[in-house]
């Protein structure tokens, strides 16, 4: 028979495994992955968290929100026209200092852009608000505009993630990265956290490992051959519904670390996270949306502003240029 589970993430928010509508929840990746790093393959099984891993005595969580708040188009000299998005976007950092229990806004910063590929186009100001321009490539159709504000965002997690540590941690810390790695990569001590599954990447046999796992328990790391490459497992967070893939998280590391130094990372998380799991009754997403990242979003979102103001700036704006 059947079993059936209710899966504890708020619908609003899609599900905690998902793909897109072609392929599936159980589409597998075509990625070259290797999976004896650790242990071989023909050995896997759940890895409990080892009593002789300290958790690191501060952990920076960093993550970042956007919002489009308004579509434009511009009407060029030669007669030709180019969508555009303004779009606002934050990124901060929240320490967490383990020893003293005690968490803090470590920085946060607001930016804001106008995404087009208009060889025209200035920056736009909206009342008391600037929207740099940034310009794309090709021929910048409207649907491609929202993921140029990815990499503006990535860029100021960077830059904040940086600003923070300087502050000083004596190197003993770790810092968190709400989404994969991909061009974070350099950051020493760090790992990606990504809390939607969307692909599976083990075959069936290894697949059974990830879903039989208990809270705080771990895979083996294992190497995945994508563009941004890396070393990855996973994890099951407490407070899991029972589902098969309730609670699961894949973490990954810089591929430029020696396989050493992430099965060192990977004991180092599953000492750490668990500790940061949300509630059900508290988050929508629980228990993957870590509580200080929900909080770190919070607060981001309502630095971006009232977007119907913004979006009444924009449209007397572009008003007056016209």
């Amino acid at each position: 028979m059947t079993r059936m589970f209710v899966d504890a993430w708020d619908p609003s928010y899609g599900a905690s495994f998902e793909g897109d509508s072609s392929d599936g929840p159980a589409s597998p990746s075509s990625a070259q992955v290797d999976t004896d790093v650790e242990v071989p393959a023909d050995q896997w099984a759940p890895i409990d968290v080892s009593s002789r891993v300290r958790c690191p005595d501060v952990v920076f969580l960093v993550d970042g929100v956007r919002r489009n708040d308004a579509g434009l188009w511009t009407a060029e000299e030669d007669g030709l026209s180019y969508a555009g998005l303004a779009a606002s976007y934050a990124a901060g950092v929240v320490r967490c200092d383990l020893r003293n229990g005690i968490a803090e806004l470590a920085g946060a910063r607001v930016a804001r852009g106008l995404f087009t590929a208009s060889p025209s186009a200035e920056d736009l100001q909206a009342g008391s608000v600037r929207y740099e321009v940034h310009r794309v490539s090709g021929t910048g159709e409207a649907s491609k505009l929202p993921a140029a504000v990815q990499a503006p965002l990535t860029a100021l997690e960077i830059d904040i993630s940086g600003a923070a540590r300087d502050g000083g941690s004596d190197g003993a810390d770790l810092l968190v990265v709400d989404g994969p790695l991909r061009n974070r990569r350099q950051l020493p001590r760090t790992i990606g956290y990504v809390k939607t599954q969307q692909k599976q990447y083990l075959p069936a046999a290894l697949t059974a490992v990830v879903t039989s796992l208990r809270p705080t328990q771990r895979t083996p790391v294992f190497q995945l051959g994508t563009v941004w490459g890396g070393w990855s497992w996973y994890l099951r967070l407490p407070g899991a519904s029972g589902a098969p893939w309730s609670g699961i998280v894949r973490i990954e590391c810089s591929p430029d670390l020696t396989p050493a130094e992430a099965i060192e990372l990977a004991d180092l998380s599953s000492a750490t996270l668990p500790r940061f799991a949300s509630s059900s009754y508290k988050d929508p997403r629980a228990p993957q949306n870590l509580v200080p990242i929900a909080g770190l979003e919070r607060r981001l979102r309502g630095m971006l502003g009232d977007a119907r103001v913004l979006h009444r700036a924009l449209t007397l704006a572009t008003a007056r240029s016209r």
